[in-house]
């Protein structure tokens, strides 16, 4: 078995909720290193603030600050310069029974400081419900801060993207584009 298949029967088997979330952190933190690392950084894992107030599921720091023709980098590049996307937040949310809601979005929204760009991203092993939409519509309304949801179908579709030889940065370029689409 490959290594895509590999990564995708451990996302299919990982325990929801409380018992997995651990194990959920690690997955997805290994799955994004592999699609993204390089052109961006090595992860920095419950990275925290100096008081330790605030404590980050991942940072990927993007470096892509000058265009270049590596097709990899282009999309990067990109979010850089659309978001100040610089340091990519991602909070993993492996609920199960709990809703992923608007607490979830805020909790992400706060940790979006201005050093950091205006681009986060959720991994979600469910759809968040109606009232996270909202809120990531209210967010990006009051600051321009991009929240993504990624489900876990996503991830697949992203590591399936590579396997075939495309860039799964491409998808997180739709989900952008998407999301612009939606705002109201």
């Amino acid at each position: 078995m490959n290594e895509i298949n590999l990564f995708i029967q451990r996302l299919d088997t990982c325990p929801l909720g409380n018992s997995g979330w651990s194990q959920f952190e690690d997955l997805c933190t290994e799955i994004l290193t592999f699609l993204f690392v390089p052109p961006l950084n090595a992860p920095t894992r419950q990275g925290r603030t100096y008081s330790g107030v605030n404590r980050r599921d991942a940072i990927i720091p993007n470096r892509n600050f000058v265009s270049t023709d590596l097709a990899e980098a282009k999309n990067w590049h990109h979010l850089f310069l659309e978001l100040n996307a610089r340091m990519i937040l991602f909070e993993f949310k492996n609920y199960n029974t709990t809703d992923i809601g608007h607490e979830e979005v805020n909790q992400t929204r706060n940790y979006m400081t201005a050093p950091m760009g205006r681009l986060s991203i959720m991994i979600c092993s469910k759809d968040p419900v109606e009232s996270a939409h909202r809120q990531r519509n209210s967010v990006f309304s009051a600051e321009q801060k991009v929240i993504l949801f990624i489900n876990k179908e996503q991830l697949k579709e992203m590591l399936a993207m590579k396997e075939r030889g495309e860039q799964p940065s491409d998808l997180i370029i739709d989900l952008v584009e998407r999301f612009y689409i939606q705002h109201e």
